[in-house]
């Protein structure tokens, strides 16, 4: 089996699209800094769980969802 690894996430600096406003709807928040993966995370509820994926798979979801 293997071993997931685990991120510190609280020293992270999360970051919203500038396309989400500043309403406080609903937004993804993620971090860059780790260099093999990209934490995402629910704005709001900051101290609730995130999703990490690798850095390949999250730039090709990026280059799918752009217009």
């Amino acid at each position: 089996m293997r071993s997931i690894p685990e991120y510190d996430l609280d020293a992270a600096a999360w970051r919203k699209s500038s396309y989400s406003g500043g309403d406080g709807g609903n937004c993804l928040e993620v971090t860059h800094d780790f260099p093999t993966v990209v934490p995402v995370r629910d704005s709001k509820t900051p101290h609730g769980p995130a999703l990490i994926f690798p850095a390949s798979v999250w730039v090709a979801f990026v280059n799918a969802v752009r217009i």
